[in-house]
């Protein structure tokens, strides 16, 4: 055979007798594999699935201005048991023990021995995830954790603490829409929405096997390959709780005492624009719930209280003056073919008054009339601008923009535009719009205006967050921003301060019955018709919206506030009658509340102390008494010749006069403690008897009387 058949030969048994042989089997193989066997390999597969799983970040807290936890996340743990994970020696060792331990703190329901029965049994079943204790607290965790066999660890010992939290408001529903919340499946809602990304911090991730497909069960693969989340920060806000309860408790009271159906007040500080407290409560099955924010999303038509809008204009565009007449036809006239008619009691009675009054009194006819006659026709006195011209001056005021708060779901303003088909426009838009309809704007909004009037004209931007921490240190602040440097002219603002105060001040003004004694506050009430229809046979009502807006002290205002009740069912509609005094109520606790907002008693020329409030008759040693009364800052008069002084009280004046005490007579002690009486009695040779306690009110012995050594009764009182 040559070589070249041999060499073939060889080639041939080599593939037909090995590769063919192995080819076919391995293609058998993968068949059976992924086909015939594919269902249960992929399973397994699934069952031992390795990744890298998100490891959940502590979440920062909320916090009031002061400190107070509004929100936080409290920690707790789901408690499992990794059967295969300890070793046959050590699982042997500690059965006993842990048995003991697990059935006494844990298992309750069973017996020790029921529990050793239940581990030897995990340890011959597959599952290896499973479940102790749900939501234990850290010091379950940290107790079980040092059970036999648990104290080796996760990887030695078996033992599995997933940390989960949950979001706890300590202070329960205060302020608890703008605090907000953060869902799956559900839009974020509040602070924790629009901070979630600052509060969430950064997530961790950790290699992970899968030991429960169908509950989606993970298991960290050690701890090696973890990568520690980043905690969020926490988020400091402008609210203050003491101020806040002051406003939920009062809206709340008058919501009840009204019947209404939802109702608004929002505190502001007048210098910054920041929140002091924000409170919204709606009526539900379950009772009054803060289930929407309807100071910062319902934009409704405000009422008289736009009236102060509609004035500044008028008074900008110097049409008017405050003295000036106007005329109000008793209380009752014609736009067209609609009648405007006066809620006031007195404008029936009236047909001309001052600006003024018109708008203290809050006089429809009488703001609706001047501003139509300014402004309601083209012509050469108003530049041929007409309606056009007022509405400038409402975006002049920023009227007609969102004031650009934090949270979502602010709702944008809605000011006509003049003349506009779009806008509907009609001969009576203008004077309906001049006292707060046809328009549309947030409680909130109208609030941020009534801010920039207290603030002599600087326009703040309201806002809920001051700053941003991490681990107690300032990260980030949220400074206080200005959005208008100046809304209207100074002696503009100073007029329209004016006109608010006397809403309050003046008798017939519409909130003059909320006037405090103790301070001094001005706004100005509203009282808008609702769910309105203007028809052939009148308009018909489907209720009442009250609000109160205004600012205290009025001198120096530190805060400003709104209150809005919607639909009141009884106990009156009108804004000085429902939303007036829950104003009052707010204004009067933060007064008492608040030091910042008194005089200091030390502040100016001390007054005279009255003469019952001067220490009259008392007695005692010249220098000693001089002492007290300088150091108490006490003003009196006298230089008494005798070591000894008494006190006499003339009108206000303190007046020291001289007390002889002779050595050979018995002396007038009257008035003097008893150990000075004492010293001056024993030491004289007199034997002394006491009767009473306090000063020496009388004495047995008259003054004067020749000592030989005889007894003295003293009587205290």
């Amino acid at each position: 055979m040559d070589i070249k058949n041999e060499v073939l030969y060889r080639v041939y048994i080599l593939l037909f007798g090995i590769v063919v042989p192995v080819s076919i089997a391995l293609i058998y193989r993968t068949v059976q594999i992924s086909i015939v066997e594919g269902k249960e390999w992929r399973a397994q597969g699934r069952d031992n699935y390795l990744e890298y799983r998100n490891v959940e970040a502590d979440r920062g807290n909320i916090l009031a201005a002061d400190g107070s936890l509004l929100a936080t996340s409290i920690p707790y743990f789901d408690l499992y048991f990794d059967p295969h994970a300890p070793s046959e020696e050590d699982y042997e060792k500690n059965l006993d023990t842990l048995a003991q331990c697990l059935a006494t703190y844990v298992l309750k329901d069973y017996t020790v021995g029921g529990a050793r029965e239940f581990l030897q049994s995990l340890r011959k079943a597959a599952d290896r995830h499973v479940m102790l204790k749900r939501k234990a607290s850290y010091s379950e965790k940290k107790f079980i954790e040092e059970f036999p066999l648990f104290r080796l660890g996760r990887f030695k010992g078996g033992f599995i603490a997933e940390k989960r939290s949950e979001r706890k408001r300590p202070f329960g529903l205060l302020a608890q829409r703008t605090i907000g919340y953060v869902r799956d499946n559900a839009k974020p809602v509040g602070l924790e929405g629009q901070f979630d990304s600052l509060l969430g911090g950064q997530p961790g991730s950790q290699l992970m096997i899968r030991v429960d497909p169908q509950e989606d069960l993970w298991m960290p693969v050690d701890d090696l390959t973890l990568i520690e989340p980043e905690t969020g920060s926490d988020i400091v806000t402008t609210l203050d709780i003491d101020i806040q309860d002051i406003t939920e408790d009062a809206l709340l009271r008058a919501l009840n005492a009204h019947d209404a159906e939802w109702g608004a007040a929002v505190v502001m500080e007048v210098e910054t624009g920041a929140i002091r407290a924000i409170a919204n409560l709606g009526r539900t099955e379950e009772g009054w719930w803060e289930t929407y924010n309807y100071a910062v999303g319902a934009g409704v038509e405000p009422g008289s209280t736009f009236k102060t809008a509609s004035v500044m204009a008028l008074l900008e565009d110097g049409f008017v003056g405050l003295d000036d007449s106007i005329r109000i036809f008793n209380g009752r006239t014609q736009f067209y073919e609609d009648e405007m008619v006066d809620a006031s009691p007195y404008s029936a009675k009236l047909d001309t008054i001052r600006m003024r009054e018109a708008f203290f009194i809050s006089s429809n006819v009488g703001i609706a009339t001047m501003v139509q006659n300014h402004y309601g026709e083209k012509t050469k006195a108003n530049d041929n601008e007409g309606a056009a011209r007022f509405i400038r001056r409402l975006k002049q005021f920023n009227l007609n923009l969102p004031t650009g708060i934090e949270i979502d779901g602010e709702a944008n303003p809605y000011v006509k535009e003049a003349y506009s088909n779009k806008d509907d426009w009609s001969g009576t838009t203008l004077p309906w719009m001049s006292i707060g309809y046809e328009m549309k704007i947030t409680p909130l909004q109208l609030l941020t205006f009534y801010n920039a009037i207290a603030n002599g004209g600087e326009m703040m931007k309201p806002y809920l967050a001051a700053e941003a921490r991490r681990f107690g240190k300032t990260a980030q602040r949220f400074p206080p921003t200005v959005i208008d440097r100046r809304i209207a002219t100074r002696p503009t603002i100073a007029k329209i301060q004016e006109l608010l105060l006397s809403v309050v001040e003046e008798e017939r003004g519409t909130a003059s019955k909320l006037r405090s004694s103790r301070y001094s506050f001005a706004g100005k009430t509203g009282t808008a018709q609702i769910n309105y229809r203007r028809g052939e046979r009148g308009t018909r009502i489907g209720g009442y919206q009250a609000s109160f807006v205004g600012y205290f002290p009025a001198e120096k205002p530190k805060y400003s506030c709104i209150v809005v009740i919607n639909k009141p069912r009884r106990g009156g509609f009108y804004g000085g009658d429902v939303a007036g005094p829950v104003f009052r109520e707010i204004a009067d606790n933060i007064y008492t509340a608040k030091v910042e907002l008194h005089k200091p008693i030390n502040l100016g020329e001390r007054p005279p102390l009255a003469g019952n409030a001067l220490p009259a008759y008392s007695i005692g040693d010249k220098e000693d008494l001089k002492t007290v009364f300088e150091y108490l800052d006490i003003p009196y008069y006298g230089e008494p010749e005798t070591p000894i002084a008494i006190t006499r009280v003339q009108a206000d004046s303190l007046i020291l006069e001289q007390r002889s005490m002779p050595d050979e007579r018995v002396p007038n002690v009257v008035g003097l403690g008893l150990r000075d009486a004492l010293y001056a009695l024993e030491n004289r040779g007199l034997k002394v008897e006491i009767e009473g306690f306090g000063k020496v009110s009388r004495q047995s012995l008259l003054p004067g009387t020749r000592i030989r050594g005889q007894a003295i009764r003293l009587y205290l009182r």
